[in-house]
């Protein structure tokens, strides 16, 4: 979800190979302190956490990486494993993992012989995220605990919709769950993940905004995860918040709106906005991904550097493609294969790859890097405005600059 763009570093004046040297400290970070196998984990939306930390703090240590694949075998200057930011990202790595495999188990996207090796996983990852939670101070049994009640909240409002139905005529009936209840887990993960970037970073003025942004950050990614999922969990029967709660497209963007408002009002009460990292990292990659799913529900957003004053406008939203068909797991031989032959020495950074879990076909990481204008998704709502075809270079890529 949070994807900076190599083009707005360079107009912030800062080395977009940072965000690089962070994730190979947090990838040799998760190898150093759980194993081979915890490189899979890296998530590249954890790579923020060690950003917002060395932000606040100043750049920490360096320290001279091996040859890897991922860099075409040469070496490079990488964030030490042993800074807090990478410490604080391997905990949300780990955790975002543990519960990912988990979710794949309980849907049924794995195969029957593989749900046991993959349960195993899930648990000695979340076994791991406690041990390197406690190397920094951070409370994770909270977050275990919200973690654990998804399921439930998932199940009661399952029930809640077959109630609606039965007496749908009754209009006075409040629904048994709301949007936000359901998204509370992750609000509460991702609120306790940000606001300890201040605390490691010695910077406790900052705490409280920084949870506030993490929690609206939560609510922006598992509500942007439900729109893109919406049609292919309707098509397979699975759970979905807002086929659940009968939250509509608008409704969903408007909230996704007020999330990213709440955001750069809490960054600039706490003046992060000042950090050209922070807005590099965090709050321009957040603009561009609603503006792509705005875009993808039909709801055009104006652009700050045409008109501040333009608002959106919503049209009723279309699908624009009709679903695709469910992929096919691959077998517990084969996945571990994938996991082992692609992850874990980094072909999956130069080459298309299948996803061991679920069998869906997935771009090479290395297309994410550098080439701003083939992915981050600023460029085709704002082009005409910059006259040379990229809007990343010179160019106020965030709509409410």
């Amino acid at each position: 979800m949070l994807k900076p763009c190599a083009h707005g570093a360079a107009k912030y004046g800062i080395d977009p190979g940072q965000w690089q040297a962070h994730m190979c400290g947090l990838c040799l970070g998760l190898r150093d302190g759980h194993g081979q196998l915890a490189r899979a984990a890296t998530n590249t939306d954890a790579i923020v956490l060690s950003v917002l930390t060395e932000a606040q703090a100043g750049q920490g240590a360096r320290t001279m990486a091996a040859p890897c694949p991922l860099r075409g075998m040469k070496r490079a200057s990488v964030v030490s494993a042993s800074a807090p930011g990478v410490q604080l990202a391997a905990t949300a790595s780990l955790l975002l993992g543990a519960a990912k495999i988990g979710d794949h188990v309980d849907d049924g996207d794995a195969s029957v012989l593989a749900r046991g090796p993959m349960r195993r996983v899930s648990k000695a990852w979340a076994v791991s995220a406690q041990r390197q939670a406690d190397l920094i101070g951070l409370d994770v049994r909270p977050m275990l605990a919200a973690i654990a009640s998804q399921s439930a909240l998932e199940a009661r409002a399952v029930a809640a919709s077959a109630d609606a139905v039965a007496v749908q005529e009754d209009r006075s009936c409040p629904p048994a769950i709301t949007l936000d209840e359901l998204t509370g887990p992750t609000q509460l993960c991702a609120a306790t993940l940000f606001g300890h970037t201040a605390t490691l970073a010695g910077r406790p003025e900052n705490v409280a905004a920084l949870q506030e942004i993490g929690r609206h950050v939560g609510r922006i990614a598992h509500l942007a995860d439900a729109i893109e999922d919406l049609e292919r969990d309707r098509v397979r029967g699975r759970f979905n918040p807002l086929e659940a709660t009968g939250t509509g497209m608008p409704r969903a963007y408007e909230l996704l709106r007020e999330s990213e408002s709440r955001i750069r009002e809490a960054a600039v009460e706490a003046e992060l906005d000042q950090l050209p990292t922070v807005r590099w990292a965090l709050l321009d990659p957040l603009a561009s991904l609603l503006r792509r799913l705005g875009r993808g529900l039909g709801i055009a957003v104006g652009h700050a550097c045409r008109n501040s004053a333009t608002a959106q406008q919503q049209s009723p939203y279309e699908f624009p493609s009709p679903p695709e068909q469910r992929p096919n797991p691959p077998g517990p031989f084969r996945a571990a294969g994938q996991v082992f032959g692609v992850y874990c020495t980094g072909m999956a950074f130069c080459f298309d790859h299948t996803n061991p879990c679920t069998g869906e076909r997935k771009d090479a990481w290395g297309k994410h890097c550098n080439d701003c204008c083939g992915w981050c998704d600023c460029c085709s709502s704002c082009a005409d405005c910059c006259g040379d075809g990229c809007c990343c270079d010179g160019c106020c890529c965030d709509c409410n600059c």
